[in-house]
């Protein structure tokens, strides 16, 4: 025994990995993660339409840990200190981060453990795409927004309707100036907006599946495409927990935490990134989470109970639509962030290059 606390790491997304590198030096780190890459999700809608794109979402863990390893292999429980694995194996821990993150609809994340798998079902989807001539986008969220911009993009002919039941993107998140710039370059696009028109119900045509279909508002529209994208329903990943961790969950699954990410009730255990409470479910929010939870784990382990609080952080947001369009809402901002600096910050590569040097690999 080296004294070192040892840390058992579940999940090995954005909040996952930037806790593992954060603790690699001074603990011994256990990051689960059942996937054999590192899926850097917000580049996965421009993967679905560039053929060339998405190999570069995939970067491998092996030069992530200098110290700890990855164990590739599914949590199926967890408790305050331990966490059993569905090969059995069960893993020992001092301190147990949950970081595995949340579901969403493909294409905006795969549920696939190996890349190859995702990289084929990417292929397929394009394909698919290629040959529609009219798609349907269902939630006009972040989500149904990028994809359009990126479909548009990609394939300038095919129509695109982005619906929602809410009356305006985002549901009315965020400033209003900043859903009607995206309004107005989704119009300038062509995509056409019905919104506060809730479905009777969803198409009988699988999503991402080729096959016309048309479908119904409440309001009497039919809508008719021959491909549809669900683009609304996330889901946290808390299924795994143990009786006492799972009392911890609130009536949508997402993990309750304190003000210092510990899970509430607990004093060994921390929640961050999608499957908490913390924040809002964002890559950076997520990153920095990791950092404070490294922190303060640090503290723990030398008898500092003076631990460091996660200040949630204003609302923000930057919405690409495809390589050079896009606005976004910036904290202690007063201008939206016009569409040229969301291009070169976002658009053009989507950031991918920054996770590339996290996890040691070279970003082509």
């Amino acid at each position: 025994m080296t004294g070192e606390p040892s840390v058992v790491i579940v999940g090995g997304g954005f909040a996952g990995v930037n806790a593992a590198k954060a603790l690699d030096a001074y603990a011994q780190v256990v990051l689960v993660e059942p996937k054999d890459t590192f899926v850097y999700n917000v580049a996965c809608l421009r993967a679905l339409v560039e053929a060339d794109f998405a190999p570069r979402i995939f970067l491998p863990y092996d030069n992530l840990l200098a110290r700890g390893y990855v164990e590739h292999d599914r949590a199926v429980e967890v408790g305050a200190r331990r966490v059993v694995l569905a090969s059995g194996k069960v893993l020992a821990a001092d301190y147990v981060v949950l970081a595995s993150g949340s579901r969403y609809a493909f294409p905006a994340k795969t549920d696939r453990d190996h890349s190859s798998d995702a990289l084929t079902d990417f292929r397929m989807t394009r394909d698919r795409l290629e040959r529609a001539t009219r798609v349907l986008l269902i939630g006009a969220g972040g989500v149904g927004i990028e994809l359009a911009g990126e479909i548009k993009a990609a394939f300038p002919r095919t129509h695109v309707i982005l619906l929602d039941a809410a009356d305006d993107l985002f549901a009315g998140q965020f400033r209003a100036d900043l859903r009607a710039e995206l309004r107005a370059q989704l119009a300038e696009l062509g995509v056409e907006l019905v919104l506060g028109e809730p479905l009777r119900a969803l198409p009988a045509t699988a999503a991402t599946e080729l096959g016309t279909f048309t479908v119904t508002t409440e309001a009497g529209r039919d809508i008719t495409a021959d491909m549809w994208f669900r683009c609304f329903g996330v889901a946290p990943v808390s299924d795994y927990l143990d009786a006492g961790l799972a009392s911890a969950r609130d009536q949508n699954g997402f993990v309750r935490v304190t003000p210092t990410l510990l899970v509430d009730g607990f004093d060994t255990v921390f929640a961050i990134g999608d499957v908490s409470t913390a924040d809002a479910k964002m890559a950076g929010r997520a990153g920095r989470q990791g950092h404070v939870v490294a922190e303060n784990i640090r503290k723990l382990s030398a008898g500092d109970r003076a631990l460091s609080r996660y200040e949630p952080l204003e609302p923000a947001i930057i919405i690409p639509i495809g390589p050079t369009m896009g606005s976004g809402q910036l904290p202690n901002q007063h201008d939206l962030a016009s569409r040229e600096l969301v291009s070169a910050v976002k658009g053009r590569d989507l950031m991918v290059k920054r996770y590339a040097e996290i996890l040691g690999v070279s970003a082509t």
